[in-house]
């Protein structure tokens, strides 16, 4: 992991401030002679800057993103815990952390930190953007901030603009973490019960009642407590509260809620993305019911010449994180004929 450090003041969306800007970002392979060569991955919600470990079957030697052939390229998102200023941060006023502090960011200002590091990099071109989830929101904006960068985009189980649905379950998340007793406390583990209740919330909205009956059905009819499937949500909660912070993800989900492309920009989704000129894969999953297949039938259907394929998948939002061959291959094909 890499870190680039601007010493000063960054500009929010809303006009406010931050002293100073730290960006932690991951590289794999080499920028080639010709500076044409550079993929940018931008991340979902509680992912890091180490694609090549949360993406493995799509990013690494041998796969279809691959450094021997791409300059990747992967910034950890501004507001988050794995190196980025965000609340855990030092607040330079003050030489402690943030914490409740540290003020609301959109999807814009990540995009605006991402242009700042790409600048420090001396990237000129950006060959492929991609975006998943969260990062779609990211890839989106940038295509609309820096059309002469980027020349290829490639979206998955995203949207225009978060949904009734999306805020919803967002607003569930941060009610729980709100809830914990510690959350108004000063400390690295403020809202922890609370970030493992928030977990569980979104745990029900990236998988479905397909691969939850599947994957974690009991067969034994005398049972009456202990069951699999309550073990299995423990288990993730307990597994985010140990890698996430509970400001981080009440903080993103907030800049989640706030995505539309159509901000400030006349109101129009539709009439933004036919603004979109780059080549445009898209990807949807058959199963997801955080960001369905009409989110994405939206994207294709006013993004001029884009193209759309489906992935069959019980794993709901997940898939695009589980299904690697059949991304791998629809994702290869697309580029050999772009």
């Amino acid at each position: 992991m890499n870190y680039f450090h601007q010493p000063h003041p960054f500009q929010l969306e809303n006009g406010t401030l931050l002293p100073e800007l730290t960006i932690a970002y991951s590289t794999y392979g080499k920028l080639n002679a010709q500076k044409s060569n550079v993929v940018w991955i931008c991340h979902a919600l509680t992912a890091s800057s180490d694609v090549a470990d949360w993406w493995p079957g799509v990013v690494g030697s041998g796969h279809v993103i691959d450094p021997a052939e791409y300059f990747i390229v992967c910034a950890n998102i501004l507001g988050s815990c794995y190196g980025t200023t965000g609340p855990l941060s030092t607040d330079p006023s003050t030489g402690e952390p943030y914490y409740h502090r540290f003020p609301f960011i959109s999807i814009r200002d990540m995009v605006n930190a991402h242009v700042t590091l790409r600048k420090h990099l001396a990237i000129e071109k950006i060959h492929l953007l991609i975006g998943g989830s969260m990062g779609g929101y990211q890839a989106m904006e940038w295509c609309l901030a820096e059309k002469d960068v980027v020349e290829h985009l490639f979206l998955l189980a995203t949207s225009a603009c978060e949904s009734a649905w999306g805020i919803a379950t967002h607003t569930a998340q941060r009610l729980c973490i709100e809830a914990d007793a510690t959350w108004q406390q000063n400390s690295l583990n403020a809202g922890a019960k609370g970030l493992k209740a928030a977990r569980a919330i979104g745990m029900l909205t990236y998988r479905n009642y397909s691969i939850m009956v599947q994957q974690q059905s009991d067969h034994d009819a005398e049972k009456t407590d202990g069951f699999k499937a309550s073990s299995y949500i423990n288990y993730q909660g307990d597994k985010l509260v140990q890698r996430f912070s509970a400001y981080s993800y009440w903080l993103l989900t907030k800049s989640m809620d706030s995505h539309n492309i159509a901000r400030a920009r006349g109101g129009n989704a539709a009439a933004v993305l036919a603004t979109i000129k780059q080549p445009t894969f898209i990807i949807g999953i058959s199963s997801d019911i955080l960001c369905p297949l009409v989110e994405q039938q939206f994207l294709k259907d006013h993004i001029p010449g884009s193209t759309m394929a489906t992935i069959d998948s019980d794993y709901g939002h997940d898939g695009f994180m589980v299904e690697h061959q059949q991304l791998s291959a629809l994702l290869k094909n697309w580029l050999e004929f772009s």
